[in-house]
């Protein structure tokens, strides 16, 4: 049997199992369609917002091709160290993401263009500030213990931050899943149209994306559920199918169900900030349409 590459070098090297240069090949490059799929979405649908869920199938792209790199250079700390990092915060993005089409659909699908009482606007950011503390504190806690020759107690502090990091995620999650479904029964109490079917249909892929997060969530509590003692990073086949694979199909589901497609043109975009102003300072009998391509008018509240 040929020697495995990337421990022939068995003092220096930064591998403690045999990876598959080809299965990361092949997901470098699945990412890397989902990523060209989203690049030209966003052209076409003239969705600025698109450039988060670009970030998050770029830093896949590149955390794969950084895992060949370091197969193909073993005692190169680097590469390691790169795709380390990338692999573990780059579904943050497609989470963020998932958050700012919520706020867009808030503000399509609903008469007040408000969700338990917050505007669309600020739910989403709400939310996206929310994910940039998890984000902080998984980059802390990757970067902590990223690394080869990173000391026993070093990387067992980073993976604690990175547990407590996923942790926050989830509890966002479950926290957006409450109003999620607020939105969902107010939706389902509207008078079905193609456009509210359309609107179920975009909320059900937000539902199967956070699903599928937090599927790989539980998978990284479970595999340093043990600290740096666990023998699950040392079979990637759990790696790919439930971190990547999950990743990949979230990615997918938008490039099928492109929220573009659903609230189409600048109207369905969130007014500017002199835009909200205005409104704010009319008058509710006045009313305003501030809906997009869809049925409902908004008033201001």
């Amino acid at each position: 049997m040929a020697q495995c590459a990337a421990l022939a070098d068995e003092d220096n090297t930064t591998w403690t199992f045999c990876p598959s240069t080809g299965a990361a090949y092949l997901f470098a490059i699945l990412f890397a369609l989902t990523t060209a799929g989203h690049v030209a979405q966003a052209i076409i649908y003239r969705k600025g917002y698109s450039w988060v869920i670009i970030v998050s199938a770029l830093l896949q792209t590149v955390n794969y091709i950084f895992r060949v790199v370091s197969i193909k250079n073993p005692t190169s700390d680097a590469p390691a160290i790169i795709w380390f990092v990338l692999i573990l915060i780059a579904p943050l993005w497609t989470n963020a993401y998932v958050y700012m089409v919520m706020g867009r659909m808030v503000y399509n699908f609903t008469s007040t263009a408000k969700l338990a009482g917050i505007k669309a606007w600020r739910f989403t950011l709400y939310f996206v500030l929310l994910d940039i503390v998890a984000f902080l504190a998984q980059l802390a806690g990757a970067s902590s213990a990223a690394g080869p020759h990173t000391p026993r107690d070093q990387v067992l502090r980073g993976v604690h931050i990175y547990m407590g990091g996923i942790g926050l995620q989830q509890a966002f999650i479950f926290l957006f899943l409450f109003l999620a479904i607020k939105f969902h029964r107010g939706l389902l109490r509207e008078a079905q149209t193609s456009k509210t079917s359309q609107a179920l249909r975009l909320l059900y892929v937000l539902y199967a994306a956070l699903f599928l997060i937090t599927v790989r969530i539980i998978f990284r509590l479970v595999e340093y559920s043990d600290g740096i003692d666990s023998t699950i990073p040392n079979h990637e086949a759990y790696q790919y199918c439930f971190d990547s694979l999950p990743m990949l199909v979230a990615l997918v589901l938008f490039n099928i169900y492109h929220p573009g497609k659903i609230m189409p043109g600048k109207e369905s975009d969130f007014p500017s900030r002199k835009e909200r102003k205005r409104l704010a300072n009319q008058s509710p009998e006045t009313g305003i349409a501030l809906s997009t391509g869809g049925d409902a008018v908004k008033t201001p509240a």
